[in-house]
């Protein structure tokens, strides 16, 4: 696997590919109206952009598998829900949004193993200065589609954790269901959980229940069940939701609740989700050894049937008016 910095493992490790130095990127910024397809190395937004001056935006991490944007409505239901509730008018529909997403993809020639970041900030400003009545036009979108082909390797081997001091806030805080360029509070406990030599942090809400893990979602096995906590503090996972309904259809206990650390350390399995991760199991937390340290069949199963449902539901295709798959790609 490769994460571009270290040799630890990662959630996010992938397979090194020259040809995304190159890539196509799809950028609207004002005062252009219009979304243009630039090259890599000249895709640059404005020093005065909201997103770079304050992480005044939203942003999606959506896969394309087989030429399909997998999952793309919950994503696109997610991105607007979280423009709406930080008044951003995008000035595009969903539907429009997809067909340029593809646009970039097709002009790429890409159709699998792909890791698309769709990023949305509040726009150009005159002057530094977090007012959003300051800004002026529409919001900057970003479409940067990147060959990024997991690593298998993690998948068996599996990411240790460790449990962070830097908890997930509440709604009145920052609404935890926001993706927002605002990571902060995510990179902190990252940082921490590397400094001890991990690979993720463990993350804890206000009441010392477990919440989420720093990039993913987290998930614990025992006796047969899996459980993992509540959306409360936690990003409103695509893939979580998939694992839920999938154990839901295949005769898996599946629980959402409020668990402590204590119910962690002793699980037999545990394991994080996200769209770039499918499924990684976790190994080690806090130094404790989760079963018997390896990856568990129920991890494992799982990870059979959500390849599953990926293939399933990407042959589907495209949908209505979003065009046709291209003949020729990788």
């Amino acid at each position: 696997g490769f994460n571009g910095v270290t040799n630890m493992p990662s959630s996010h490790d992938y397979a090194d590919c020259p040809e995304n130095e190159n890539i196509f990127i799809s950028m609207r910024q004002y005062p252009d109206p219009d979304f243009k397809l630039v090259r890599r190395p000249d895709a640059k937004v404005s020093v005065f952009d909201s997103g770079f001056m304050l992480g005044d935006g939203v942003w999606e991490g959506i896969r394309l598998h087989r030429g399909v944007l997998f999952d793309i409505d919950e994503h696109m239901a997610r991105i607007f829900e979280g423009a709406k509730a930080l008044d951003m008018d995008l000035g595009i529909s969903p539907e429009e949004l997809k067909k340029e997403i593809y646009r970039c993809t097709d002009a790429n020639k890409q159709l699998n193993h792909v890791h698309i970041r769709l990023m949305v900030t509040r726009g150009l400003k005159p002057t530094p200065y977090q007012a959003p009545k300051t800004t002026i036009g529409l919001p900057t979108v970003v479409i940067i589609p990147e060959r990024k082909e997991s690593s298998e390797d993690t998948k068996k081997i599996g990411i240790k954790l460790f449990t962070v001091h830097v908890r997930r806030g509440r709604p009145d805080v920052q609404d935890p269901s926001w993706n927002s360029h605002s990571k902060l509070n995510c990179i902190s406990a990252c940082i921490q959980a590397q400094k001890a030599g991990a690979d993720e942090g463990l993350m804890l809400d206000p009441q010392g229940f477990v919440a989420t893990c720093n990039s993913t979602n987290f998930f614990i096995v025992r006796k047969g069940e899996v459980w993992t906590p509540t959306t409360k503090y936690q990003l409103h996972g695509i893939t979580r939701q998939n694992i839920i309904n999938l154990c839901h259809k295949n005769g898996i206990p599946c629980k959402e609740l409020d668990f402590s650390l204590t119910k962690v350390y002793s699980a037999d399995e545990a394991f994080v989700t996200g769209t770039m991760a499918g499924q990684i199991p976790v190994t080690l937390v806090d130094g404790r050894k989760i079963g018997n340290g390896e990856r568990g069949p129920i991890t494992k199963r799982l990870q059979e049937i959500y390849k599953e449902f990926l293939e399933s539901k990407c042959s589907a295709g495209r949908g209505e008016g979003m065009g046709p798959i291209p003949t020729e790609g990788n």
